[in-house]
């Protein structure tokens, strides 16, 4: 029987050739020789870990910004673009006012000086320009702890993806180094 991480790697080396599919239609046929050779679309274990912490990074970059960043440095830096793509979604109206509240936090453990975190606004008419300028009171606090957070959040998810797909690996040189021992 399968394990989870070894189900996991089955069903994503599945989905790399329904991806590359829709790479020879018309609208990237001209990209794809760049895509291919970027691992764009790669769903091998170290493109997969780049692309997921590239996602994490990018996740906390404010709105719609997200993807079209992840996309760009998945491409810089080789990373599985879908990956990337779909680990920025951790971050959504229901998260992003605790992470930037943390952020806050991170920023004001790092910076010299005490900063109060300001009150956040009624829910009135005028939500949304009240939250915006609760996120630009934060200040320095938010602007240094979101890059510092951001790598934090990446270099956990690579290691944890890194883990996860080499796991099997790990156990059976695990098993073998065990039964090697008992027989001396």
């Amino acid at each position: 029987m399968l394990s989870y991480s070894q189900r996991l790697r089955h069903w994503l080396r599945g989905l790399e050739p329904k991806v590359l599919a829709h790479l020879h239609g018309p609208l990237l046929e001209r990209a794809r020789p760049w895509l291919d050779r970027h691992d764009v679309f790669d769903f091998n274990r170290r493109p997969l870990a780049v692309g997921v912490a590239i996602g994490m990074f990018c996740g906390l970059i404010p709105g719609p910004l997200q993807v079209p960043s992840t996309f760009v440095l998945c491409a810089w830096l080789r990373g599985n673009a879908i990956a990337g793509a779909l680990a920025t979604c951790y971050t959504n109206p229901l998260t992003i006012v605790p992470l930037y509240v943390l952020a806050f936090q991170l920023g004001q453990w790092v910076l010299p000086g005490t900063y109060v975190l300001p009150p956040l606004p009624s829910m009135d008419a005028d939500w949304m320009q009240g939250m915006l300028d609760w996120a630009r009171a934060m200040g320095w606090p938010l602007l240094v702890g979101l890059p510092l957070m951001g790598a934090t959040f990446s270099a956990i998810a690579y290691g944890a993806l890194q883990a996860l797909w080499l796991t099997p690996a790990i156990k059976r040189a695990w098993q073998l180094a065990m039964r090697a021992r008992r027989r001396k």
